[in-house]
């Protein structure tokens, strides 16, 4: 199969040709190698490759996604048999010896997993820039991010490697790479899909789903990976048998809240202003009503709150890492900020996580008395700013020297506390927008309506209320059918 057939198709359209006898599922794997030798090495998107056959075999006839190639996210799903890095050398080796829940599913619905993809180590970033591997690139402009943390996901179907690639989002590790690089991104409600076997992964915050190209593909994975597993530590919520089904349905005709600044009180980028100002006209042309409404949060409360639960999790992972491994954490194996933020995750108290897993509980009460009877759905931005330039959020000389120095002396636990207060104000300037909707579990989507002067895509975000996840899907589907985007892709390869 030809690259320019390959790439006209999205996923479910693949599926098809392959249960309609049009084409054999190994061409299709065949034309996403072929895309991998072309482009990878400019943007370093896939970091693992191997046969598919390790992957998952073609399902029988009628899977719904029999035979496509896929990309696995080298941190959300374990795949046995096969190395889990999270991107970090202290898991360089290590090879986990049962499918996680979504993978097994993934393989259900027949799809081909034929490599992993880039990411930041234990996806603490808005960026995929790994010392392990080296940045993945965006490709609009290689000289830019894809974002972060699936950002080697968004890379490879951004460039045609793949249709549809596995995400997962924990502060927006999904809409904002899916805003960087033009694709439909979207987060499901918590709980609608699974995270075993791992317990409750970052205290709720993480929810596992796809990047693609079309709004069908996502409601499709949706379909074939939704319900929660055994033991899971949340009920998913109320949800149709079949997203895909509702798609063609109008949506009634909604009230839309719009917030047009940074949820941290930062000033938007113009660019991003303006994708804001044109998703709000486009909306109201579909007979929508767009009203003011900001979200009723203290920007150093939310950061504080998000930022102790993220240092918790990571001093958890690190920790975690030596019953996978054997070997005791130290600083050598990991990068300097990674064991930075443990280093706080440490030093914090039982009281410190509960007031900001409270704060989040909080915020998830006072959003559910809004979404609703105030609004039906919230418009933002996507993130504050286009993707950045690649190692423009880097730790410079004398950051690198200052963390490297606290690796080997101890830290007073008042000093770590204040140095986490500041980090939450820096880390999130430029991707603000994203991680209430992981601290109050409701769904949200980054739809790719934008691309600046610069030729640099930039999404803007809808949320609804907890379980709202159908209602999101048809809006998006009658916004793509609005404004289609399929086959708005980079000229790259």
């Amino acid at each position: 199969m030809k690259y320019e057939e390959y790439v006209s198709y999205d996923a479910t359209g693949l599926a098809e040709l392959v249960r309609g006898g049009e084409v054999e599922s190994d061409d299709l794997i065949q034309a996403a190698n072929a895309r991998i030798d072309r482009v990878n090495p400019l943007l370093n998107a896939v970091v693992d490759r191997f046969d598919p056959e390790r992957g998952g075999l073609p399902a029988s006839p009628g899977a719904p996604f029999d035979g496509v190639p896929f990309l696995l996210k080298n941190m959300d799903g374990y795949l046995a048999g096969v190395p889990c890095t999270s991107a970090s050398r202290s898991l360089s080796d290590w090879i986990p010896q049962q499918d996680s829940t979504m993978v097994a599913r993934y393989k259900e619905a027949g799809l081909r997993i034929v490599g992993k993809t880039n990411c930041p180590e234990f996806g603490i970033l808005g960026v995929s820039e790994p010392e392990l591997y080296g940045p993945a690139r965006n490709p609009w402009n290689p000289n830019h991010t894809p974002g972060g943390s699936s950002g080697g996901s968004a890379a490879a179907v951004a460039a045609g490697i793949v249709p549809m690639a596995s995400a997962g989002d924990v502060g927006g590790s999904i809409r904002i790479p899916a805003s960087a690089c033009g694709l439909f991104g979207f987060k499901p409600s918590r709980g609608l899909t699974p995270v075993g076997p791992e317990g409750n992964p970052w205290l709720g915050l993480v929810s596992r789903h796809v990047l693609t190209r079309s709004v069908r593909d996502s409601a499709l994975a949706l379909d074939a990976t939704a319900g929660a597993d055994p033991g899971a530590p949340f009920a998913a919520p109320t949800h149709p048998r079949s997203f895909t089904s509702r798609l063609p349905r109008k949506t009634r005709r909604l009230r839309i809240g719009v917030t047009r600044a940074s949820f941290l009180g930062i000033p938007l980028h113009p660019d991003n202003e303006a994708a804001v100002s044109d998703a709000v006209a486009l909306l109201e042309s579909l007979g929508h009503t767009v009203v003011d409404y900001d979200l009723p949060l203290v920007p150093d409360e939310m950061a504080k709150a998000y930022l102790t639960i993220v240092a918790a999790a990571v001093a958890a992972d690190v920790r975690a890492t030596q019953a996978k491994t054997g070997l005791q954490p130290s600083p050598d194996r990991f990068e300097s900020l990674t064991w930075f933020l443990s280093q706080i995750g440490d030093a914090l108290s039982a009281r410190d996580l509960y007031e900001a897993a409270e704060y989040s509980a909080h915020m998830g009460r006072r959003l559910g008395q809004d979404f609703g009877p105030t609004i039906d759905v919230h418009l933002s931005a996507s993130t504050a700013a286009p993707p950045v330039a690649i190692g423009e959020l880097a730790l410079g000389a004398p950051q690198r020297f200052g963390l490297a120095a606290l690796q080997h002396i101890p830290v007073p636990g008042a000093v770590l506390r204040q140095a986490l207060e500041r980090l939450a104000a820096q880390s999130l300037e430029k991707t603000p927008q994203t991680q209430i909707f992981n601290m109050t579990g409701q769904p949200a989507m980054s739809l790719p309506l934008f691309v600046n002067d610069n030729n640099l895509p930039i999404g803007v975000q809808v949320a609804g209320a907890l379980g709202a996840d159908e209602l999101l899907l048809r809006l998006a589907a009658e916004v793509e059918r609005a404004r289609p985007w399929q086959d708005r892709l980079p000229q790259i390869g």
